[in-house]
């Protein structure tokens, strides 16, 4: 669990997996009948900047309410869909062609972080390959400080696209399906630079305010196929904020069969940046949609195929942080789950490392109005607990509420049981007679 499919496997090929990133009409990551872009790009900018206005105004409204509170935000509030649909693309594609590479070198079955390539095989790769001279691709190394131990791995190779995309020609890669080069930046117009840009401009806004009010900036996860330029943008905006505490909380999504090698990949990257890694760790709210566009554009389902495997990968990737916090002290976690097995796992093993809850390195969260019998009792022992409060235009606010009754399943049994505490709390008070203490 945790790395999906090889490039070696019997899956569907990348090729097929790619048809997640594009955009798709049914699925309001696209709109249809624009014949000017020019114009629908800048009216969807001036929409972009309402959204931040109203984030900001979140912002105070958390700073006055609580202390050390926390600020949701959503990237599709401040970035075109197709924008996130095409970027994820983009950063999808650098990806598989780093494990094409490694699977060449026989590679395949290796865990991310493990996989390396030497860098003067990949030298030589990209010049049969017809990508770059070998004398071109030597000083993408050393201009990036890269290959000093001989070895390229995923991280390495993702620094090595933040620059590539500044070449005045677009950096070609192989199609596998027609075995022809093919322009990795070919979706990036002028217009999608510039909206690349606004969107890291009001993330820094929302950054800079939530700091000046002391008020940490929740990033929430989204669609799979936005979510690899949601979590890239989310990164960018940490390695400016999280120096010195985790103002930032990127989102990660257990019910994906990615969960456990981004969370993983984002730490490491974390630890040798220096910065501080703030995380929410939720199951997941889009799995019919994910399902239903997963079969109906033929690739490969991104979800876990059962709730107990969604579990143990949110086990896994919560383990994984927890273990960090006690060797790093730089990062920190945000339990956002209704689940009572996952609270006591989290307990125990907080226990079991001597992470202390006045360390604030572990919260919890639920949401306001769902299981308050998990809430309650953690507030006075000490950990730092939140209530998410989604507030707007009932018809705005239900089908988000509708999506959480779907992602917390055993939610009405959950909901009796709660009652039933409430029944007996309040039988307890009659009869001692302290109704209202």
């Amino acid at each position: 669990v945790g790395h999906g499919p090889s490039p070696s496997s019997s899956t569907p090929g990348p090729e097929k997996r790619e048809k997640q990133y594009q955009a798709h009409q049914g699925f309001r990551d696209h709109h249809g009948g624009v014949t000017d872009a020019h114009t629908y790009f800048y009216a969807d900018e001036a929409k972009c900047d309402q959204h931040m206005e109203t984030f900001l105004r979140c912002i105070d409204a958390s700073s006055g309410s609580s202390e050390d509170g926390f600020s949701a935000i959503k990237l599709t509030a401040l970035a075109r869909p197709q924008f996130l649909v095409r970027f994820s693309e983009v950063l999808v594609k650098w990806r598989r062609f780093f494990h094409q590479m490694a699977a060449e070198e026989g590679q395949a079955r290796r865990a991310v972080l493990d996989t390396k390539l030497d860098v003067e095989k990949l030298q030589e790769s990209l010049a049969n390959l017809g990508i770059v001279s070998k004398a071109e691709s030597q000083q993408w190394f050393t201009g990036e400080n890269l290959g000093m131990r001989g070895t390229v791995d995923l991280l390495d190779w993702n620094s090595l696209f933040d620059s590539r995309t500044k070449l005045s020609r677009p950096l070609l890669i192989p199609n596998r399906k027609t075995g022809q080069l093919e322009p990795l930046l070919s979706h990036f117009s002028e217009e999608e630079e510039l909206q690349m840009k606004r969107v890291l401009q009001r993330m820094d806004v929302l950054a800079k305010r939530a700091i000046e009010k002391g008020v940490r900036l929740m990033v929430d996860a989204e669609q799979s196929y936005f979510q690899p330029a949601i979590s890239r943008l989310t990164v960018e905006t940490q390695r400016r904020f999280n120096r010195s505490q985790p103002i930032i909380y990127n989102t990660y999504q257990c019910y994906l069969k990615e969960a456990y090698s981004n969370v993983t990949e984002d730490v490491e990257l974390s630890r040798r940046e220096g910065w501080h890694f703030g995380t929410k760790l939720v199951r997941g709210a889009y799995m019919e949609q994910e399902r239903q566009r997963a079969a109906q554009m033929g690739y490969e389902d991104p979800i876990n195929p059962t709730y107990e495997k969604t579990s143990e990968m949110y086990h896994r990737c919560l383990d994984y942080v927890l273990e960090e916090i006690k060797h790093s002290r730089k990062a920190s976690v945000m339990v956002a789950s209704h689940n009572e097995d996952t609270v006591k796992f989290t307990l125990r093993r907080m226990m079991e490392l001597g992470i202390h809850p006045l360390d604030k390195k572990v919260c919890f969260g639920q949401l306001l109005g769902m299981c308050d019998q998990i809430t309650f009792p953690l507030g006075p022992a000490g950990f730092p607990v939140y209530k998410y409060v989604p507030y707007g235009p009932v018809n705005e606010v239900l089908p988000y509420l509708s999506r959480r009754a779907q992602e917390n399943r055993g939610f009405m049994q959950r909901a009796n049981r709660e009652r039933d505490l409430l029944w007996k709390e309040v039988k307890r008070r009659l009869l001692t007679g302290n109704l209202f203490s």
